[in-house]
């Protein structure tokens, strides 16, 4: 059907990146940009909320024009534009060692990530097994990374996070894997697709972090209420910030979870979905695709 949103009380808008604020070529299209631009001046605060390291994403955040706030890493940093760190949900190294040692078979898709901005900010043992998919975003990050065989060496602090990268196949088994681990309660595991692009990554962060419980936590720390608060996603690891949000919305190429829960469904990022999404709060008319 389609629904009119009826101009919304937004005080706080977050957006995913990958696959909702970029569109297929991996760019800001022009609307998007137009339309947080506008929110922005009429007093939405805007944030990042990505699964992207927060060095990864500054280059994003620099295109919006204006000063914001990111949370990166599925809700494990949240750092401002300039570099003011808010809160962190590092993993114990302990827990990571023994992650490791669990997904020993693992061992060619294990990346392990840092909070620096260093050779070292990205660790994996060889890029043998990771797909072309992720290989093209490591080649991208190449002066980050540090080759440490084994990988366990590298835990001298704690990491940000763990992720297995491979085939929506192969990735499928690690989740089995993860299960039979037993390492419920010490960690959260977050799962971001891309069927057309046969690309599974699974994100291993500390018990209770993720892109929704950093959401609520700024939200609280802003003085927003819920109410006030529309989040804009498309992948399973949006799931929880969508949860918190009391506006959410997911986008035209949202993954099939994300459907059927009654949540407003935008455009897809290939139409400006961000910005159809925001046509109330900016002042348009335009109708938003919801089901």
């Amino acid at each position: 059907m389609v629904v009119t949103l009826s101009k919304p009380s937004i005080r706080l808008l977050a957006t995913d990146i990958d696959g909702t604020l970029l569109n297929p070529q991996f760019q800001i299209s022009p609307g998007d940009l137009d339309a947080l631009q506008r929110a922005h001046v009429a007093g939405v605060e805007i944030v990042l909320v990505t699964g992207r390291r927060h060095q990864f994403a500054l280059p994003i955040a620099r295109q919006l024009g204006f000063d914001l706030w990111l949370i990166s890493s599925n809700g494990a940093v949240t750092r401002s534009l300039a570099g003011e760190t808010f809160h962190r949900d590092l993993m114990p190294r302990e827990t990571c060692r023994r992650l490791c040692g669990e997904m020993q078979e693992f061992r060619g898709n294990t990346v392990l990530t840092f909070d620096k901005e260093t050779r070292g900010a990205i660790v994996l043992e060889h890029l043998d097994e990771l797909s072309a998919s992720i290989r093209r975003w490591l080649e991208k990050n190449l002066e980050y990374i540090e080759f440490v065989i084994p990988i366990e060496q590298a835990l001298v602090t704690d990491p940000v996070q763990a992720m297995f990268c491979g085939s929506t196949a192969r990735m499928k088994q690690a989740l089995q894997a993860l299960e039979r681990a037993g390492m419920d309660g010490l960690v959260t595991v977050l799962r971001t697709e891309y069927p057309e692009r046969d690309l599974s990554m699974i994100d291993v962060l500390t018990a209770g972090c993720s892109k929704g419980h950093a959401l609520e936590r700024w939200a609280a720390y802003r003085g927003f209420r819920r109410e006030e608060v529309m989040a804009i996603g498309d992948n399973h690891n949006d799931v929880e910030m969508l949860e918190f949000a009391g506006h959410p919305v997911i986008m035209g190429n949202a993954c099939e979870e994300l459907r059927g829960r009654g949540w407003t469904v935008t455009l897809g990022n290939d139409q400006c979905g961000v910005a159809a999404a925001l046509e109330e709060i900016v002042g348009q008319s335009k109708e938003v695709v919801g089901r």
